[in-house]
């Protein structure tokens, strides 16, 4: 999309960022009953904007904040070939810029950053009814590796 720029979140972006985390928790929620109906807080921006093994990146257009996207580099199980790996997150795009191939461009300077770190395998969770982001991960190359499942024993 023309006039976008991806670029690396900053300090002052500090308070559109809680925007955007409060409408992805929004999003989140019809997905997971057990997501807090209030003061719910997903991500430690903090850390994410200033620590050496992460990046947060933003699309910005003419000066607003309309998707995001991070990659955090973890150790790995020791059952898995390779040591460490990068993780996704704060995956989101304003509603009226979706469709216009912003996620992947934000996704695709991740992967650049981590191949930077020497990382090659790369993962992120998605909600398992959350279709339309499934088919956006797996349009940049993402495939199914694992469902996480739920019980809530409450009322048995």
């Amino acid at each position: 999309m023309k006039n976008v720029i991806i670029r690396r979140a900053s300090r002052e972006d500090l308070r559109a960022l809680q925007k955007l985390e409060q409408q992805i928790i929004s999003a989140e929620r019809p997905f997971n009953d057990s997501i807090r109906p209030d003061n719910a807080v997903y991500y430690d921006l903090d850390n994410l904007l200033t620590d050496d093994v992460s990046v947060l990146m933003v699309a910005d257009l003419a000066g607003q904040i309309i998707a995001t996207g991070y990659a955090q580099i973890r150790e790995s199980k020791s059952s898995l070939k390779h040591n460490k790996h990068a993780y996704l997150g704060f995956m989101f795009v304003a509603a009226e810029f979706r469709g216009l191939g912003i996620n992947k461009l934000i996704i695709e300077t991740l992967i650049d950053w981590s191949k930077k770190q020497g990382v090659v395998d790369i993962y992120l969770d998605v909600y398992d009814a959350n279709h339309a982001a499934i088919r956006a991960y797996q349009k940049v190359g993402f495939a199914k590796s694992k469902i996480e499942m739920k019980l809530n024993i409450t009322n048995n």
